[in-house]
């Protein structure tokens, strides 16, 4: 069996014996970190501040992920030429395959998978074919990296276009690598290309996706119910990485939200920046990841937003204790809500003037 194979049998092998959890969500992190700019937000961090991705990547692994996932998103040619920077490229995606690799190191004992990462162009336009070409040739450039180092499987993500997910699909399958595969879907509902994200996924299982999904773009509250549409309509594993922001049926991705109870919002509106009062907590997501693999969902993360203890609470919602559950919460020691034995009674009767 080729090395390509035995990869291959490793992902789907677990994702047979439970599920597996990705930690997304790097672009957003990191920009709150002050170590990314909104806006182009292209991975600079990864040659600028590297340590800090290193560090990113084990609170990941300590809160429960099982894949390390190479800060490449949004790290493509087309990006990169809008900050006047296309010469980095390269030593960009390597450079964050290697951070993801060493850090996949230092946890030998959960052995986490190391992922390659390709995303949406921007480039791709339906009503010019010639971009199809452009798209494969930066697909190519980076699935060719990630194989060279030696990555266990990669990842599509944020594909708005059906046509676009399957050239992703193309570029990975070279490669003899598997690939999971999610889709981003917006208010309409369906991608840009009218294809329905069933339908879509339908047709990336049976051109060799490893996996199918949905990730970004929509809350867990507005991705649910197309993920149960998803899973009826193929037989192999189904992904689902929402962002952790509350959408509802009236603003059903996280672009589309409102803040009328702000005066100071920028004019583009909450997203990408005051996105703040709409983030889930940490229940919301551990309830959505028991509501998910209830329905049948194996390929479990957050996207655009999440944070480790959001991973952290959706690892222990699927019955794990990963290392950084020594620090889940415990209110029976605070010192007026708790109900320890040792708490002081002068604390505890002013528990209701907090």
């Amino acid at each position: 069996m080729t090395q390509a194979g035995s990869e291959k049998k490793r992902l789907l092998q677990r994702l047979e014996e439970g599920p597996v959890l990705c930690a997304e969500g790097y672009l957003f992190e990191l920009e709150r970190r002050g170590y990314l700019q909104a806006g182009a937000f292209v991975p600079e961090a990864v040659l600028d501040h590297p340590e800090v991705v290193s560090q990113l990547h084990r609170e990941f692994l300590r809160a429960g992920s099982d894949v390390v996932e190479a800060f490449t998103y949004y790290g493509h040619r087309e990006k990169l030429r809008l900050i006047g920077k296309e010469d980095k490229l390269e030593p960009l995606q390597k450079n964050a395959l290697a951070l993801a690799r060493a850090a996949a190191d230092e946890f030998p004992d959960a052995a986490p998978l190391v992922a390659g990462n390709i995303c949406n162009t921007n480039i791709y336009d339906p009503a010019d074919s010639a971009t199809a070409n452009q798209v494969r040739a930066m697909f190519d450039e980076q699935v060719a990296w990630a194989a060279e180092a030696g990555v266990d499987f990669i990842i599509a993500e944020t594909i708005e276009f059906a046509a676009e997910a399957e050239i992703a699909l193309q570029a990975i399958r070279a490669t003899g690598l598997p690939a999971v595969v999610t889709l981003a879907v917006h208010k309409p509902g369906v991608l840009r290309d009218e294809v329905a994200p069933e339908e879509a996924c339908r047709r990336l299982e049976h051109a060799g996706a490893a996996v199918v999904g949905l990730n970004c773009a929509r809350g867990p509250a507005t991705m649910l119910g197309m993920l149960t549409d998803i899973r009826k309509a193929v037989s192999c594993p189904v992904a689902a990485l929402p962002v952790p922001y509350r959408t509802s049926p009236e603003t059903p991705t996280f672009q589309s939200l409102e803040d009328p109870c702000c005066a100071q919002l920028p004019p583009e509106g909450p997203f990408p920046t005051a996105l703040d009062p709409f983030i889930c907590n940490r229940y919301e997501m551990a309830a959505f990841a028991r509501e998910a693999f209830d329905a049948g969902v194996r390929y479990l993360g957050v996207c655009c937003g999440g944070a480790p203890h959001h991973v952290r609470a959706m690892a222990e919602a699927l019955g794990r204790r990963p290392p950084a559950s020594r620090y889940s919460p415990d209110i029976s020691k605070h010192y007026a809500l708790g109900d320890d034995s040792s708490l002081k009674r002068v604390n505890l009767d002013y528990a209701d003037e907090l």
